[in-house]
């Protein structure tokens, strides 16, 4: 039972905006995964970790500005590489970096990153891994250590080692996150990456000069403190994980913690926000 999944269909209509909001609102949950569809999405949960009332509070499905149904499937852990491979199609971020399956063709990108996405969210399809990759392209991280907080696939963890930085940890609460960070990285000759399974607990007493967060908004809201505690004088922290109309309350957040905002990507309604100490 611990290796079982359960994957709810989502169709959703209108697909394009119902499915963020669906997306936001199931993160909230203890849903860890999500594939877009031809008529919305697939989220999956841990089958351990479902409950009755797991759809409970999900505003969307009572909408009168949405139509969603669902069906729901029993999913072996064992699928999992037919089903990502069936689904998954190779990135390209501004003709730069290139983020692919292991049975994609490789490019001419200048960053070239290949990942096994297996049980993770953070493949890069998602508006927010995009745009967390375009400021990571933006920026200079050479030589500095850096921090990528729920990490996913490490996908942005992988990209600060390619351009330059170290040392690097990566952290995610997932222990399917955890475990693929740690192929990922070694499947793209990564070696100072350092991947921890935990929260930011696991901050304490640390210090980075580059902090990468693309979670939600109440985790980062709830763990802002500890962010800017351990970012170095000078440091640069990427929040991502959020809406524009959430911009307000985590820029109070920021501001009020002495972070001074410096620009805004973004992509559809999603945002990624950069700050500096």
């Amino acid at each position: 039972m611990a290796n079982t999944y359960l994957g709810y269909h989502f169709k959703v209509e209108p697909k394009e905006l119902g499915s963020e909001i669906l997306v936001a609102e199931l993160g909230e949950k203890p849903f860890d995964s999500f594939i877009e569809t031809e008529f919305g999405v697939t989220a999956y949960i841990q089958k351990v970790l479902w409950t009755e009332d797991v759809l409970e509070d999900i505003f969307i499905l009572t909408s009168p500005e949405f139509t969603v149904s669902y069906t729901v499937e029993e999913i072996e852990q064992v699928n999992w590489n037919e089903e990502w491979e069936k689904n998954f199609e190779a990135i390209d971020v501004d003709g730069i970096c290139h983020v692919r399956a292991p049975f994609h063709e490789k490019t001419d990108a200048k960053y070239d990153i290949v990942i096994e996405p297996k049980m993770s969210f953070g493949t890069g399809h998602h508006e927010t891994t995009h745009m967390m990759i375009q400021h990571l392209l933006e920026t200079d991280v050479t030589g500095k250590k850096t921090l990528d907080m729920g990490c996913g696939t490490a996908i942005l963890a992988i990209l600060a080692e390619m351009k330059g930085a170290q040392p690097i940890d990566a952290i995610d609460i997932d222990n399917w996150c955890y475990l693929n960070s740690i192929e990922n990285a070694e499947r793209n000759n990564c070696s100072h990456i350092t991947v921890y399974e935990g929260d930011a607990a696991l901050l304490a007493g640390k210090n980075y000069d580059v902090i990468i967060a693309n979670i939600n908004r109440n985790i980062l809201l709830d763990d802002m403190q500890q962010y800017v505690d351990c970012l170095n004088p000078g440091g640069t922290l990427f929040l991502s994980g959020f809406y524009e109309e959430d911009i307000p309350v985590i820029d109070a957040s920021c501001t009020e913690k002495g972070l001074t905002y410096v620009k805004k990507h973004q992509k559809n309604n999603w945002v990624a926000l950069k700050y500096v100490n």
